[in-house]
């Protein structure tokens, strides 16, 4: 049986930023993003994680867009070349559905990246996808991300029970795009 071969992860470029593939070489960045407590304050139940879980977490990030094709992007300033986050699109919590996940270095807040990488992935999700419906979750607690959904057009469901927590559910049909 022929092997296929791996998968050539797309970059995208905005204005400021750069969505390319991560590597095992992020891991420290990455690590001062997912170790920090106010930046994981509303995702995966709240708690930092330890160096081995963003080590895992990394390599699985990795084999994902293997298998998927398509999955979270490393975003980085375009200008110094600085890993400042993640960005993407993952299937929600065991279901077939395709969410916008995203998530930024506290001193990186504020400025609008959010934002500018979400869309790239978005436009990513409908264009080259070809995805109908792309949807996000977040808790109710988290005004700066629900602010950035909405930056995007994504409009309120309902509240809905996924990763374990009570969390706000909007969508984005292809459509409103």
């Amino acid at each position: 049986m022929k092997k296929s071969a791996p998968l050539e992860i797309p970059e995208i470029e905005t204005a400021r930023l750069r969505l390319r593939a991560f590597t095992p070489l992020d891991l420290d960045e990455l690590f001062q993003v997912f170790g920090d407590a106010e930046v994981m304050k509303y995702i995966s139940g709240g708690k930092p994680r330890s160096r081995e879980e963003t080590l895992t977490g990394l390599l699985s990030t990795i084999e994902g867009w293997q298998r998927r094709g398509f999955g979270l992007w490393a975003v980085t300033i375009k200008e110094t070349a600085k890993l400042i986050g993640y960005c993407g699109l993952i299937f929600l919590d065991d279901t077939p559905e395709v969410e916008i996940a995203y998530g930024l270095a506290q001193s990186h807040w504020g400025k609008g990246y959010a934002t500018e990488a979400a869309l790239a992935s978005l436009r990513f999700g409908f264009e080259e996808l070809k995805l109908e419906r792309i949807v996000a979750v977040v808790n109710p607690d988290n005004l700066p991300s629900q602010r950035v959904l909405e930056k995007l057009g994504m409009t309120y469901v309902k509240m809905a029970h996924h990763y374990e927590s009570d969390l706000i559910y909007y969508e984005l049909p292809k459509t409103e795009f």
